[in-house]
Formats: C-alpha cells, sequence, structure tokens
C-alpha cells in the first residue's frame, strides 16, 4: 500500500488502517527515537507523541516525502523540544544525513577496546539503527527479531502473522535492501 492511500485511509477514519498504521509505525519510530536519546521510557513517550501530533496534523501531509520520513521530521522536533525543556542541547545529531557516513564504514576495520575504537562501534551502531529505520515496509522489524533479537525464522514468521517460507523470502528481501543502503554512491 502506498503511503497516500493509507493517509486517505486513516483520514476516512478507518480502524484497520490505524491497526496497520500503529502496528508498522510506532516500532520503526521508536528505535529513530532510541537511536537518538539512548532512554527507552523517553523514545516509548517520543514515538507516543509523535505519533499522535502527526495522525493530528495527517491532513497536511502532501506526499512529497515518504510518511516515514515525515513522522521523523515531527520526531526530531520532539527530541530538541524535549531537549531544550531538560536543559541539553536541542540539536538532534543525525548521523544518517552525514555525507561522510558512507566512508565511515570503511574506515571501521579495526575491533581495538581503546576510545576511537569505541567511538566508531557506536557509529556503525547508530547507522544501523538509521538504516533499519529506514528500510520498506516490516523489514527493519524483521531483520531486529532475527539478528538482534536472536529469534528463529519461525518466530519472526509468527510475529508477522505469515508463514514460514513468506517470512524466508521477506528476510532475503530485508538482507538485499539493507546491504544496498551501503553499496557506494
Amino acid at each position: 500500500m502506498t503511503d497516500t492511500a493509507l493517509v486517505r485511509r486513516l483520514l476516512a477514519g478507518e480502524e484497520a488502517a490505524f491497526d496497520e498504521f500503529f502496528a508498522d509505525y510506532f516500532p520503526r519510530v521508536y528505535r529513530f527515537a532510541l537511536a537518538r536519546l539512548g532512554d527507552a521510557d523517553a523514545a516509548e513517550e517520543i514515538a507516543q507523541a509523535t505519533l499522535s501530533k502527526g495522525l493530528e496534523k495527517l491532513h497536511t501531509y502532501r506526499g512529497e516525502a515518504a510518511l516515514f520520513t515525515w513522522f521523523c521530521a515531527i520526531c526530531r522536533r520532539d527530541i530538541a523540544a524535549r531537549r531544550q525543556r531538560i536543559g541539553r542541547t536541542a540539536e538532534v545529531p543525525l548521523l544518517e544525513d552525514e555525507p561522510a557516513t558512507r566512508a565511515a564504514l570503511d574506515a571501521l576495520a579495526g575491533a581495538g577496546d581503546d576510545p576511537e575504537s569505541q567511538l566508531r562501534r557506536r557509529e556503525l551502531t547508530e547507522l544501523v539503527q538509521a538504516t533499519l529505520d529506514h528500510l520498506p515496509g516490516r523489514y527493519g522489524d524483521a531483520l531486529e527479531w532475527r539478528y538482534a533479537q536472536e529469534l528463529s525464522v519461525e518466530e519472526v514468521a509468527s510475529k508477522l502473522g505469515v508463514g514460514y517460507k513468506a517470512a524466508e523470502s521477506l528476510l532475503s528481501r530485508a538482507r538485499r535492501a539493507f546491504r544496498e543502503s551501503f553499496e557506494p554512491c
């Protein structure tokens, strides 16, 4: 389903559309916020606020960007506002917006415990999280369940509500989409 079709269904008040929307977007917005806040409770609060604000302003969505990107912009503003409220810098670092991000992967060959290696691993973790957030559909969820949470393919299939073969196929497409995001431009 396209973003504009989903928006039309949501604006029409279709309950099934809301269920689909929430199941797809909450985990992605939550991961997006968590990667920037590092606090699960704050990330959940921000994700809920972001989705609520976005749904209230959904009539303003013009389809010029992906719906998830539109929600990420709202989330960034919510994170910046939260940081201002608690007295921290309002700047929200966005590793995925840096042109040098892809080049950083090439520099991550070392696996030492020195501060520079730790920083590189943290940057790579942030890049992986940002990539998962921007994958289409439920690809990010499926990859996170399979590789971060180490669920079996059967368990991933169950969470997705699909059969084993469909889950295998989705995971294959998700891995390909993830790899392609790291190919040199």
